[in-house]
């Protein structure tokens, strides 16, 4: 295969690509996600997987706000990629500090929609492009609703609806700010973290971000999801 050949085949592979990823996320702007390569690993690990889907403007808002509070401040002003936060992130990991990550809401829903856990540089690079193209093609309100839907909130329990039954035994279309709160102080570590009696950095970050919903919503840091 002469050069030429080769880079005709690769120019050729990446228009498909393209045309194919931005035809997946396009679906996914309207479609709700049916699974995603996270839940197929709890299948093949022998675990079940609940979910329920719940539209954003059913669930309460001071879900969202939680999340924002917790994971992402700036989501509603940058271009997916908050890099503030990574440069912050990465100063706090350096001095030996708790490990932090750089992630922004987006980030982490271009993950959990197309992607899997783990994968190192190889992974990340791929979340960038997702990142790129839900931002252009889905705009914030939906992906925040795909990441309160998709984002891991216990051992087999995917998105804010199921994570509140679960929890709480009520729907998260009425969440007091201290639920919210709760199940946004599990998201980083699912597995490992409950909403339900939390101890220790779970219950102290829980509280705190309790605190944090009403500024989040006197601040307008959730106006792009109004």
């Amino acid at each position: 295969m002469t050069a030429l050949r080769v880079i005709r085949w690769a120019l050729k592979a990446a228009l498909a690509f393209v045309l194919v990823t931005v035809a997946w996320v396009a679906l996914y702007r309207f479609v709700p996600p049916p699974f995603t390569f996270t839940m197929l690993g709890d299948v093949v690990h022998g675990q079940g997987v609940t979910k329920t889907w719940m539209p954003l403007d059913r669930i309460d808002p001071d879900m969202p706000r939680a999340a924002i509070a917790g994971e992402d401040a700036r989501f509603c002003v940058h271009n997916g990629f908050d890099w503030k936060g990574i440069a912050s992130a990465a100063a706090s990991n350096a001095e030996g500090r708790r490990i932090r990550g750089g992630s922004t809401i987006s980030q982490q829903t271009a993950k959990n929609a197309f992607l899997f856990q783990g994968g190192g540089y190889v992974r990340k690079a791929f979340e960038a492009y997702f990142t790129v193209l839900i931002e252009a093609i889905w705009g914030k309100r939906r992906i925040m609703e795909v990441y309160l839907n998709l984002a891991e909130t216990g051992i087999g329990t995917y998105g804010v609806e199921a994570g509140a039954e679960r929890y709480f035994n009520h729907s998260a279309t009425t969440l007091s700010p201290t639920e919210a709160a709760r199940i946004a102080a599990v998201l980083p570590l699912p597995k490992k973290r409950a909403a339900v009696d939390p101890h220790g950095f779970v219950r102290r970050h829980g509280n705190r971000l309790a605190r944090y919903v009403g500024t989040v919503r006197r601040a307008g840091l959730d106006s792009c999801l109004r």
